[in-house]
């Protein structure tokens, strides 16, 4: 028994990216956290658009929660992130890895960022260190370094049952997450699944994406024993040369996620867009044969 009683969990799925958005909390009027929010992004028209973080603002306000924290699991490559928004009407704190230093280094370089622009993480509330935690009302949360897919993905464990793996593990029907975005590293999120897979095996896994074959809807929920068993890349008696042999032949057929440039760009400020110019216009780069 670990003492806490299972947190309550609320999913939003935005169908453009496939994402899983959280709002998880300890009760009816108590406390919560938001995980990993979308903020909409019409790449042809450049227009953002808040209807998918509006339905977990409202989710917030129905059940009288307050929010002290917004917590991303890494940068993500595939949305844009709404925690700007949310910490403006619901008065929350940023919260990211302390490795997000690394991936905003090289993406300041990718992007010729202005000179302004500093990757100290200084534009988050609080850089999460791998076994750091967080208490907020009847949720303890503790955090777990994941790197691979990038050097600063986080899994957040609230009360010990319940773990928010963000791209580190998918459905075991779909497998993991790629390794080639720069700074990856198959061999690492090896290493990082077996940390997730030694929890117990009751233990919720609720991941940030799901790609499902035809024939089965979205599912956000599974369990450590589900993907010991099940896991089409990392299942139990998968070794890690075998691993690290078909991430690397399979990230070679991938393409870029469609959103990677602008989201990329945005997510290392903790969602906020670049400065404006002279006008009060705001651009966003398009990188020429650099990824």
């Amino acid at each position: 028994m670990t003492g806490h009683k299972a947190p309550l969990v609320k999913a939003f799925l935005e169908p453009d990216s496939e994402t899983f958005s959280y709002v998880v909390y300890d009760r009816p009027g108590g406390q919560a956290v938001v995980i990993d929010p979308v903020l909409g992004f019409d790449y042809a028209a450049g227009r953002t658009r808040t209807d998918s973080a509006q339905k977990l603002l409202d989710f917030v306000r129905e059940q009288r929660l307050t929010v002290p924290w917004v917590l991303e699991t890494h940068a993500h490559a595939d949305h844009l992130s709404a925690a700007p928004f949310l910490r403006e009407l619901l008065g929350a704190k940023i919260g990211i890895g302390e490795q997000i230093t690394e991936v905003q280094a090289i993406f300041r370089d990718v992007f010729e960022l202005e000179a302004t622009f500093l990757p100290d993480g200084s534009q988050f509330d609080r850089l999460f260190a791998d076994g750091d935690t967080l208490e907020v009302g009847e949720l303890n949360i503790r955090v777990m370094h994941t790197p691979g897919h990038t050097p600063a993905d986080l899994t957040y464990v609230i009360n010990e049952q319940a773990a928010f793996v963000g791209d580190t593990l998918f459905m075991p029907d779909v497998g993991t997450a790629r390794c080639d975005f720069p700074g990856g590293s198959a061999s690492r999120l090896y290493q990082s699944i077996q940390r997730l897979l030694a929890l117990p095996e009751s233990t919720d896994i609720h991941v940030c994406h799901d790609y499902p074959k035809p024939g089965r809807d979205h599912r956000h929920g599974t369990t450590v024993a589900e993907q010991r068993q099940h896991n089409i890349h990392v299942r139990d008696g998968i070794d890690e040369a075998s691993f690290v042999r078909m991430r690397q032949e399979r990230d070679a057929t991938l393409g870029m996620p469609r959103l990677i440039l602008p989201a990329i760009q945005v997510n290392i400020r903790a969602g906020q867009m670049p400065p404006a110019d002279e006008q009060g216009k705001v651009f966003l780069k398009i990188p020429i044969d650099r990824l």
